[in-house]
């Protein structure tokens, strides 16, 4: 029966000029690598909110307070 040995999960991150010899490091010592996905970069004005509020902004259908105490007296909220 072979032994279980504890396994601990690291995430790093290399260099691409230096994966190749990452490669032979993981191979050499036996462990286990999965790549992770890079993840697209984030644009919140290609977003369909970003862009519902511009034309709120642009239609007039945003009001400005002086203070959240002026908000909420206006929404007739008491604090």
């Amino acid at each position: 029966m072979e032994a279980v040995i504890p396994q601990r999960m690291f995430t790093i991150s290399v260099p691409k000029i230096d994966t190749k010899r990452f490669k032979g490091i993981v191979k050499a010592m036996g462990w286990v690598v999965s790549p992770v996905p890079q993840q697209k970069e984030f644009d919140i004005m290609k977003t369909a909110g970003f862009k519902e509020a511009m034309d709120d902004v642009k239609h007039g259908r945003v009001t400005h307070y002086a203070s959240a105490e002026d908000m909420f007296r206006d929404l007739k909220i008491e604090i």
